[in-house]
């Protein structure tokens, strides 16, 4: 009974850690992707102004409301999306549903709330003139479209992340039955290059790392694949 829980407590403390780690990497990228889309939002409604007053007046949102609301936005909208979708276990699955849980958690409408909040408290606060509020305000949905289109593509992006992942790894495994151990290098190289941009799902990730532990015993084996019964364990979890 003891292990039993052990083994439980284990379990959850992985979940957790996974849940917290996909969590501050959804944070930090979306937070990035609002920020570029927010640049090129302003651009797009000022296009008459010269680069510093669009980096002013960018700042003067931010600084006003927005980058403080961005993270709590961000979050808010990760849990609302989870219970929409029903993922209960804490954790995402693949790409798709993070893109899912973004998009019925409304972070677009969260976003467009922090903006009006913002450039009403930089114009309050004398930051921007009300002639650059109309503007921003008028020109507020192709600010918010330009955010929605940058969360698309890097949504995308993730997506050709983990297929081409998936890919690798069964060319590599196909490679190792084969005892191609060159086909297998080149392969393991991908896998090493591409992971490093996906979000952290721990299937993908966990597959890798076995990867790598058994990439490495052959390779520090003089390229040998007469393993021993505890290598050809680890073996087995790759199938």
């Amino acid at each position: 009974m003891e292990i039993n829980n052990l083994t439980q407590n284990i379990d959850l403390d992985k979940n957790l850690e996974n849940e917290k780690e996909q969590k501050s990497f959804l944070e930090t990228t979306l937070g990035q992707v609002v920020n570029t889309g927010l640049d090129i939002g302003i651009r797009a409604v000022l296009p008459d102004f010269i680069e510093e007053q669009v980096i002013n007046i960018k700042d003067n949102i931010l600084n006003y409301g927005l980058k403080d609301g961005i993270k709590e936005t961000i979050d808010d909208a990760i849990d609302l999306g989870k219970s929409v979708l029903g993922i209960f276990t804490g954790n995402f699955e693949n790409t798709n549903q993070m893109k899912l849980a973004v998009e019925n958690g409304g972070l677009i409408d969260g976003i467009s709330n922090l903006l009006d909040l913002a450039i009403d408290k930089a114009t309050v606060n004398g930051k921007i003139n009300s002639n650059v509020a109309n503007l921003l305000t008028n020109g507020k949905d192709a600010i918010l479209g330009n955010i929605e289109n940058k969360i698309e593509e890097t949504f995308n992006e993730q997506n050709i992340y983990s297929e081409n992942i998936s890919t690798y790894i069964n060319d590599w495994k196909n490679a190792f039955e084969n005892r191609d151990f060159e086909k297998m290098e080149k392969e393991y190289l991908r896998i090493n290059k591409e992971i490093k941009k996906l979000a952290p799902i721990e299937n993908i990730i966990n597959e890798a790392k076995n990867i790598d532990i058994l990439h490495k015993l052959i390779k520090n084996n003089g390229k040998n694949f007469d393993l021993s019964a505890e290598q050809m364990e680890l073996i087995n979890k790759l199938k």
